[in-house]
């Protein structure tokens, strides 16, 4: 007898011959329709191929280490049934997905990683005959696939997609493994214990519920304007007969204040209501929201929440750093059964509506971990919704509007992107063609007419600068003062802290940036809204962590001159509701003013980065043809114009050429690498925020005590800023104390805990001030 695994808690061990005929059932029912479910089935028989080694066994018996017994099975998919993708999933469901080349692939012979293995681990058993012939003895055998997904003959002709199709059927496999391992380890003396699995979408019942939702709790109790409710009904009108078309590439192109996140959900629940009601096509299943800012993804996922509150158990589940659990000792045996439910639910987004970040998701569809691509079969027949699209970087553009173009066309999955300044994407779309076999970014509008929803919704002024005319600081300040309810946007912290140093002896002034903890950030909008609520002064200073998704209206905004969609969506939160009104009650039209900062310095001083500075010469020339006239935010013809032209500048097809020669060699650990959101890398800096002191020295003395952990993180998330990693000889790290790790393995590289006895380095109004630190913050 030949096993998989060691024994469980109930002393049971866990067959060899069961964990691969299980997988491979598994997997398969994973890749569905896909055209390569057989070789998924094959990687599944395979992939733990080496546990029939004598030596594998006496690793469970705890006689020897450093092992591979995933190599001979990768070899035996390559070798003996040509297939690639199999190979590929093998090798890499422990160490990740590794490289496609025909170099790489000859060097996944057991017999030559026995003389040399570049992990220097000595293979369970090179002979694979042996192996094959203990395989076959106990009743297994592989089945040849007819066809092949990468014939080895050609090898990867379009190298994106077909790496994409590897990290699916990868992910089949990875996610199987972790299934049928967990229910092993989990099981009794009765046999094995599988988790239950997430609820069904049932999108009939949820439309109804989402109707009744918006009539009762929305449109009944809203304060805004007529006209601001009748464009939002067209809007949800819209978006309801848009949704009963074909799965493919959709924009969502609507105003600020619209309604836009509800009008998104209505139209993913009416498309997977009209596509579930037909026999002959497989079910779309699952919804998924992407959005681009922590900041922004808890008031949404409470939205969903209040939604579908009667609706079964992690119904809607959440997939991002702030999603914690809490303190688990203080709750309940229940809550902690549903709570690790939810987590192990999240682990591969099995569940009907998934909320997450435009990082989690985006990058797992470039990644080679097998922890990252585990989730990926669940997106075939799944809606995909982003959030913000023009937040996606250009120089990720093409490879990413490349890979949602194929998962659309191959694995019948609908993709949205949703903004009030959509980008011209559909101009890249040759580019984009280049990457993949079948079809480029030509997307259908879902909502149609939003050219009168932007003509309805006009409820501000713009004001321009005009001839070089610029504003210093104090002048600015003074403005400012002269105003009952303003928000000043600008481009960087520094700069909130200089319009803040004008304004530091005024009362009501509130500033708003990343500088600020989580917790910090929320108290403040609690604030600043009671005060717009109750018609009390209030002047925010803002950086542009404003602009994306908090709900705030203020009837005068002043914008520093930046990138159109930054301008359009700072404007988006002036007289949102449209409830503004003269002394005679008479409605009346808020006011946005774009102002130039007089700075002297190049592009660092003024921008957060070269691509914003860029995109504001862009603005910036758009203005000077103007001749005075301004632009119109309230023209979607406009914003195409710019992007256009921000395209035919920064051109994004040649950006970010480490990433394009990554994938032409099909190199998925460079590929992984080089595809990033975020592309500086960032530490995290727990603060002692003074409302929540006591939270922080909790958590500060269990790192010291125990050591960090996946819950210690999770709890100190609403307590910590981000900030780009200082170089080595910045002051600023002689008031950070690396975290320590548990079980006495040293000190985090990530987590840091603020050294600041005297509230000298975390200020209650401009949050983290680390000693000569202003250009080290993130956004």
């Amino acid at each position: 007898m030949f096993y998989a695994h060691s024994k469980n808690k109930s002393h049971q061990r866990h067959a060899a011959k069961d964990h691969l005929v299980e997988v491979a059932k598994i997997a398969m029912e994973y890749a569905g329709n896909a055209c390569w479910k057989k070789e998924c089935s094959l990687s599944g028989l395979l992939h733990d191929l080496g546990k029939y080694a004598d030596l594998f066994q006496a690793r469970l018996r705890g006689e020897i280490h450093g092992l591979d017994h995933w190599s001979p099975g990768a070899w035996i998919a390559l070798a003996e049934y040509r297939s690639i993708g199999a190979a590929l999933a093998i090798q890499g469901h422990h160490l990740g997905l590794q490289k496609g080349d025909l170099n790489a692939l000859r060097a996944m012979n057991p017999v030559t990683l026995s003389i040399h293995h570049p992990l220097h681990l000595k293979i369970s058993n090179p002979d694979t005959g042996e192996l094959l012939s203990r395989f076959n003895a106990d009743g297994l055998f592989g089945e040849k696939p007819e066809k092949n997904l990468i014939d080895l003959t050609i090898g990867f002709k379009n190298p994106l997609t077909s790496m994409l199709d590897v990290r699916m059927l990868f992910s089949c496999l990875v996610d199987a493994d972790f299934i049928d391992t967990e229910a092993h380890f989990e099981g009794n003396e009765f046999g094995k214990q599988y988790r239950q699995k997430g609820p069904s979408i049932d999108a009939s019942k949820a439309l109804r519920t989402l109707d009744d939702f918006m009539i009762e709790a929305v449109r009944s109790k809203s304060n805004a304007d007529q006209n601001v409710l009748d464009a939002r009904n067209s809007l949800w009108e819209m978006a309801s007969i848009s949704a009963n078309n074909s799965t493919g590439l959709y924009t969502f192109t609507a105003p600020t204040g619209s309604g836009k996140t509800l009008a998104m959900l209505k139209f993913a629940l009416e498309h997977a209501a009209y596509h579930n009601q037909k026999e002959e096509a497989p079910h779309l299943k699952r919804i998924i929201l992407a959005v681009p800012f922590l900041s922004i993804i808890e008031q949404t996922a409470a939205i969903y929440r209040a939604i579908f509150k009667d609706f079964p158990e992690n119904y809607v589940l959440e997939h991002h750093s702030l999603a914690g659990l809490g303190n688990e000792e203080t709750r309940s045996d229940a809550e902690v059964a549903a709570e690790r439910a939810r987590r192990l639910l999240s682990e591969n987004w099995d569940a009907p509506i998934i909320i997450t970040t435009n990082v989690q998701l985006l990058e797992s569809l470039f990644s080679n971990r097998p922890s990252a691509c585990r989730k990926l079969h669940n997106l075939m027949d799944s809606i995909i919704m982003f959030d913000e699209a023009q937040t996606l970087p250009q120089s990720l553009a093409v490879p990413t509007l490349a890979a949602l173009s194929y998962l659309s066309a191959t694995y019948r999955t609908t993709v949205l992107f949703a903004t009030a300044t959509q980008p011209a994407f559909d101009t890249l779309d040759k580019a984009v063609k280049s990457l993949t076999p079948n079809k480029g970014w030509e997307p259908i509008e879902a909502v149609p007419n939003n050219a009168s929803l932007y003509k309805r919704l006009r409820r501000f002024e713009v004001s321009w600068p005009t001839g070089g005319e610029t504003k210093d600081w104090a002048s600015l300040a003074k403005e400012i003062r002269g105003e009952r309810q303003v928000l000043c946007v600008v481009n960087l912290k520094s700069h909130t802290n200089n319009i803040l140093e004008e304004l530091k002896h005024d009362a009501d002034i509130f500033h708003l940036s990343t500088n600020l903890c989580a917790l910090h950030r929320r108290m403040i909008l609690d604030r600043v809204r009671r005060h717009l609520t109750e018609k009390q002064p209030c002047r925010l200073i803002s950086t542009q962590c404003v602009e994306a998704g908090v709900d705030v209206d203020f009837p005068v905004v002043y914008r520093a001159l930046s990138p159109l969609d930054a301008i359009a969506q700072a404007a988006g939160r002036c007289n949102r509701e449209g409830r503004l009104t003269n002394e005679n009650g008479a409605p009346q039209m808020g006011s946005v003013r774009i102002f130039e900062p007089d700075i002297v310095g190049n592009f660092r001083s003024r921008y957060p980065t070269y691509a914003y500075f860029q995109a504001t010469e862009v603005m910036r020339s758009m203005l000077i043809e103007a001749d005075g006239d301004g632009i119109d935010l309230n023209d979607p013809a406009v914003f195409r114009d710019y992007y256009r032209r921000l395209y035919d500048v920064s051109r994004p097809e040649t950006q970010n050429e480490e990433l394009a020669n990554a994938i032409k060699s099909v190199d998925f650990v460079r590929i992984a690498r080089e595809y990033r959101i975020i592309d500086q890398a960032a530490i995290q800096i727990l603060v002692p925020y003074t409302p929540y002191r006591e939270q922080f020295e909790a958590l500060q003395f269990q790192q010291s005590e125990e050591g960090i952990s996946a819950k210690w993180i999770r709890g100190a998330q609403g307590l910590a800023v981000s900030i780009f990693r200082p170089k080595p000889e910045h002051p600023a790290w002689e008031v950070l104390i690396p975290a320590k790790l548990r079980h006495g393995k040293g000190e985090s590289d990530e987590w840091y805990i603020l050294e600041d006895r005297n509230g000298e380095f975390y200020d209650d109004v401009f949050g983290l001030q680390l000693p000569k630190s202003q250009q080290i913050f993130i956004g």
